[in-house]
């Protein structure tokens, strides 16, 4: 690193210090990439901005050790590209040691929405809302250049990014603002449902949408289930390790795509800061265990505080596990395609769980999971009668995706309340193994 003139000896310590050191190594392991991040800062939010820039590029976590004693931090993640292969690319792994480098936060924040109008949505989720959602903007001439759509426990939330569809401006006039959020939130409310919906447009940047779709479900209590709602199959548990000063949260679950940081950034969200953990995937099941502080340094001390901890992971783990036949759309974008679209499922019967929609150029690049209206799996003939009307070349049917949980827990830790006492077999050997996996000790026994 090349230090300005004008920096004293100090400072140029200071700096350095602060600075993270990024490492990318192909050598350790035979089957992933190490990436390590170390630095003298642990700021709040700092593992999750490192685990974001990892995600972004859709690369897979399959090991990870995290280590920090709040004067210094170590974090070490063996990763895949997407089809399971180490990182050879030279670009890729260039943009990860910029972006990486958190002394520069901004570098991986341009979103490719900016200039355009952010809008947020949250309500009981039915059939046929979002067809309702897109027919409004259509006729209001918004266009829709994204949108993001999470489902999960009879909530909706979405995240839209907006043009006007003559100019192709943000929208900035108050009074047609005013006019989308009252006529969206009458679409949100509808007649039923007891939790009335929102509305919110924003000129602030979303730079993770994924982050925002947390924190908008996590704010509309999507965690809490009604007496008739099936239990979670994802395993968690909370625990004291009194000893040392921190909450043990064990998660047990089916791995997938992104799931390292749906945990991590809930956490964050609701306060937490991870000092160590260690997560482990075996084909595919994971193993993720977090020693966690709330910010001003407390443990969980109260038995409400962990059952809400538990519903909120749980939560995380399942909105972007949402079950249904995975549908691609791949046409010519058009003003009013998305309304089109999802009015055919409805037409159908088909209820979309989750939804990634996108505009490059004068295409459209969408994806839809689509259950039965009932949440079971979609008719055969009804997805190819929605294929016929939008065109077999351009709407394809990919998998379909199941919610898949795994629990490996003894008979011994469900019959533990909370777990408290079953996850001890892991805190007195975290720091044993952390040094070992980081090459610091020669053995871990």
């Amino acid at each position: 690193m090349e230090w300005p003139a004008y920096l004293d000896e100090y400072e140029k310590l200071v700096i350095g210090m602060n600075t993270p050191k990024v490492v990318i190594d192909n050598a350790v392991c035979p089957t992933a990439t190490l990436v390590k991040v170390d630095s003298a800062s642990r700021k709040h939010g700092v593992l999750l901005e490192a685990i974001h820039v990892l995600t972004d590029l859709n690369l897979s976590v399959k090991k990870a050790y995290i280590s920090s004693d709040g004067r210094w931090f170590m974090d070490v993640f063996h990763v895949t590209d997407q089809f399971g292969n180490k990182l050879t690319d030279d670009s890729v792994i260039s943009y990860l040691e910029q972006s990486l480098d958190t002394g520069n936060p901004e570098i991986n924040r341009s979103h490719r929405c900016e200039g355009l109008t952010a809008l947020e949505l949250t309500g009981t989720d039915r059939p046929g809302l979002l067809s309702e959602v897109f027919a409004v903007l259509a006729d209001l001439q918004c266009d829709v250049v994204e949108v993001t759509v999470w489902t999960h426990n009879g909530r909706v939330a979405c995240i839209l990014f907006l043009k006007d569809q003559l100019s192709g401006s943000p929208l900035d006039d108050a009074q047609r603002i005013h006019r989308i959020e009252s006529r969206l939130r009458h679409v949100l409310e509808g007649d039923h449902g007891v939790r009335s919906g929102k509305t919110a447009v924003t000129t602030m940047a979303v730079a993770h949408p994924d982050s925002r779709l947390h924190q908008l479900m996590l704010a509309d209590r999507d965690y809490e289930r009604g007496s008739s709602a099936p239990a979670s199959s994802t395993f968690v548990s909370v625990q004291n390790w009194d000893e040392r000063g921190y909450s043990v949260v064990n998660v047990q679950c089916c791995d997938r795509p992104k799931l390292l940081f749906d945990i991590v950034c809930t956490l964050t969200d609701m306060q937490y800061v991870v000092f160590h953990g260690t997560i482990d995937t075996d084909g595919d099941s994971a193993h993720q265990e977090f020693y966690i502080r709330h910010r001003n340094g407390s443990l969980i001390d109260s038995e409400a505080e962990r059952h809400r901890v538990i519903q909120c992971l749980q939560a995380a783990i399942e909105r972007r596990a949402s079950g249904g036949t995975r549908l691609e759309l791949c046409i010519e974008d058009r003003p009013g395609l998305l309304s089109d679209v999802t009015r055919t499922f409805r037409e159908n019967g088909l209820l979309v769980t989750r939804a990634e929609a996108s505009t490059k150029g004068d295409m459209a690049s969408d994806v839809f999971y689509v259950t039965d209206a009932a949440g079971q799996a979609a008719d055969p003939k009804a997805i190819e009668a929605v294929r016929l009307k939008i065109g077999f070349d351009h709407l394809k049917v990919k998998e379909e995706q199941r919610p898949r949980f795994c629990r490996k827990e003894s008979t011994d830790r469900e019959a533990s309340p909370g777990g408290v006492g079953t996850g001890l077999f892991y805190l007195g050997s975290l720091v044993r193994r952390n040094l070992y996996n980081l090459g610091l000790i020669k053995s871990c026994s």
